[in-house]
């Protein structure tokens, strides 16, 4: 059992050591990408969910 962990274990190091990382710079990119769009997709669906509680509340007001 040890002797497949250990070959897993060797095998997924020799794995990351082939991977491309991306460089420091491309990597922030990516990050402010991934933070912009998320508070996009946030904001619309908070604004579609006030939308539809103010249509509720007109409807069994």
């Amino acid at each position: 059992m040890f002797t497949k962990l250990r070959l897993y274990l060797k095998e997924s190091f020799m794995e990351f050591k082939r991977v491309n990382w991306p460089s420091r710079k491309e990597a922030a990119v990516l990050v402010g990408v991934v933070v912009f769009v998320s508070l996009a997709v946030a904001i619309y669906l908070g604004a579609l969910d006030f939308g539809f509680v103010y249509l509720l509340k007109q409807l069994l007001t």
